[in-house]
């Protein structure tokens, strides 16, 4: 198979990093299963890309529906050879005002749902000979974020977390059907989840980076098509940092 005819998913594909994602991988000629919970805008695409386009409505959550969103790339494309998920719910509770209810929701869909799909996409691959599979992380692991003004809680961080653990015992056990599965972990990046931060919140998260500022939702979206692209072939069960050099702790 060409790289040019590769078929991906985006999950989160309405917002944030999951648009951007549908766009540089469209931008990369791929053809493109977009899914989100909500309604997915395709209106202002260019007319090549919307052939190579189509979008459904799915919670990740649900195992039935993850099923059904492959089956639906399948059914139109033939087959799939990534995934780029980025479907996720955020928490900015603190431990004081988390409840066992938030704290179930966010495991179910950013924990649970990246299994659901990655299981779902590795059985259509396994069927075509391979894949990639990229999940997403987020450096709030590594600085401990506490939660209050829009910014990742106990709940969230925790998700997050679970999904370094998640990314290597799925690429060990996908290996021996050719799929390989990495993740992206973004430092603080301008979409809906800092829509919330302040002038002053988003100068000092900037400037904890090498760069002096936070990240753009194409940024990670082109790592996250390069990790899928034939370029990363050699590149296994690994966690690839996003973050302007944030890993600094400056």
């Amino acid at each position: 198979m060409a790289e040019q005819d590769k078929v991906v998913i985006v999950t989160g594909a309405a917002s944030g990093i999951g648009a951007a994602s549908v766009g540089a991988a469209l931008d990369r000629g791929w053809r493109v299963c977009a899914i989100d919970v909500n309604e997915i805008d395709v209106g202002g695409l260019p007319s090549g890309h919307v052939s190579r386009l189509i979008a459904t409505r799915a919670d990740v959550s649900d195992a039935n529906a993850c099923e059904a969103a492959v089956e639906a790339a399948v059914g139109e494309f033939g087959r799939v050879d990534g995934l780029i998920h980025m479907a996720a719910v955020h928490s900015t509770k603190t431990w004081r005002e988390l409840d066992a209810a938030e704290f179930a929701r966010a495991m179910a869909v950013n924990v649970t749902g990246s299994f659901l799909m990655a299981q779902a996409c590795a059985r259509a691959m396994e069927r075509t000979g391979g894949g990639a599979i990229v999940l997403a992380s987020s450096g709030s692991i590594n600085v401990s974020g506490v939660g209050g003004h829009g910014r990742g809680g106990p709940a969230y961080v925790s998700s997050k977390a679970a999904i370094v653990g998640l990314t290597r015992a799925l690429a060990r056990s996908f290996a021996p059907i050719r799929v390989r599965v990495n993740a992206v972990s973004p430092g603080a990046t301008r979409t809906a989840m800092t829509a919330e931060y302040d002038e002053d919140a988003l100068r000092k998260v900037g400037e904890r980076t090498l760069v002096n500022r936070i990240g753009e939702a194409r940024e990670i979206a082109s790592v996250a098509c390069f990790l899928v692209s034939d370029e990363s072939s050699y590149v296994v069960g690994d966690i690839i940092a996003v973050n302007g050099g944030g890993s600094f702790g400056l």
